[in-house]
């Protein structure tokens, strides 16, 4: 396996390089985040929330990466045209409030909604989106600006120190992996 640091260390020429690395990394975790869902999940999820009470469409917004343990954050691109479509199809009637239109389910649908169980649209089948998930991506990325804080202003012994400290947390990782 070809080690993942630049032999000089992490300063000089190869600067940019560790940046383009940060930057790559972090890309990579949004990537897998698993932030889309299927178009009937939006659908679903704003009728279910709607269920519990009146909402304007941020707090929808809000409240499903909220319950999703930040693993699930609709756009407002996806959430509002949903609720345009809903309120076209009789399920959400909207009111104007302090500048805001409040969205509640009408009759139709609360019916359409009735003896649904919401909280499976909450929970993924995706063990890598489970509780937790959400704050890998920031601690990888994290952990990468500090690398290269230390690379940029760092002696070369504190640079070398770095390097030893990423090989055992990279050892550490995959340990983490070996384990059942």
């Amino acid at each position: 396996m070809r080690s993942s640091y630049p032999a000089g260390g992490f300063g000089g020429p190869n600067i940019d390089g560790m940046w383009q690395a940060v930057e790559d990394l972090r890309s990579r975790f949004e990537k897998r985040s698993g932030t889309r869902a299927g178009r009937g999940e939006v659908r679903s999820a704003i009728l279910a929330l709607l269920a519990e009470r009146p909402m304007h469409g941020y707090q929808i917004i809000r409240e499903i990466e909220e319950r999703s343990s930040g693993s699930w954050k609709p756009s407002a691109g996806s959430v509002y045209p949903t609720l345009q479509l809903l309120a076209d199809e009789g399920f959400v009637s909207a009111e104007e409030s302090n500048g805001r239109k409040i969205y509640a389910l009408t009759d139709t649908g609360r019916e359409e909604v009735a003896g649904a169980d919401a909280s499976a649209l909450w929970e993924s089948t995706d063990p890598a989106s489970g509780p937790g998930f959400a704050a890998l991506p920031k601690a990888g990325v994290e952990l990468a600006q500090a690398a290269a804080q230390v690379g940029r202003t760092g002696s070369p012994q504190q640079v070398q120190e770095a390097v030893k400290v990423l090989d055992e947390a990279r050892r550490r990782l995959y340990s983490i992996l070996a384990q059942d």
